[in-house]
């Protein structure tokens, strides 16, 4: 069983992978940021557990499904472990916004079902890595530390709350994953 304090979770889309106002509905949209797979392999190959929790309302609103989700996942592990890596679980909600879900962030549904499917007890100083403030949310939700990567909407998600920025013992704020796994690893060694 890993240790809350030896676990990385991750947004998907702005943070692994580019990011789409109009969504990513299929394998060749879904581009990866090279930087941000490296990234991943290089934690896990440092003993750090990662996973990703992704809301995915494409699949509520009919702009993909299931088995293209699933192809987007397949790639995204096997680019990791192509460069020695491995993602423990990927944890995704399929709901809208006004679907009324637990697991759609900001909620915690998601990062729950992490924790239950990695056999922790909490998620207690993990980490939280997304490009939005329901990632943050949901991370503080758990009591995982909430780092903010200025990819994707990362930038806007700064400039619409701009306290981030003041408050960096709180929220921990990085140009990108690769920068972040630079510094967790200078940390954690």
């Amino acid at each position: 069983m890993p240790s809350p304090d030896r676990l990385v979770i991750l947004d998907r889309d702005g943070v692994i992978n580019l990011d789409s106002d109009e969504y990513i509905k299929s394998l060749a949209e879904w581009v990866p940021y090279p930087s941000a797979i490296h990234a991943i392999a290089r934690l896990s190959r440092a003993g750090w557990t990662v996973a990703v929790a992704t809301n995915q309302s494409g699949i509520a609103r009919g702009y993909f499904d299931e088995t293209t989700l699933n192809r987007m996942h397949a790639e995204l592990n096997r680019l990791v472990n192509d460069d020695g890596g491995r993602i423990a679980y990927i944890a995704w909600c399929p709901h809208g916004p006004d679907d009324e879900c637990h697991c759609r962030k900001p909620l915690p549904g998601l990062l729950e079902q992490i924790r239950v499917r990695l056999g922790m007890r909490d998620l207690k100083g993990s980490w939280m890595i997304g490009d939005s403030m329901r990632d943050l949310q949901a991370g503080n939700a758990v009591g995982a530390h909430p780092v903010l990567v200025l990819t994707g909407k990362g930038k806007h998600t700064l400039d619409k709350h701009p306290e981030l920025a003041d408050s960096p013992h709180v929220t921990r704020i990085f140009d990108d994953l690769a920068q972040f796994a630079d510094w967790l690893l200078e940390q954690k060694c």
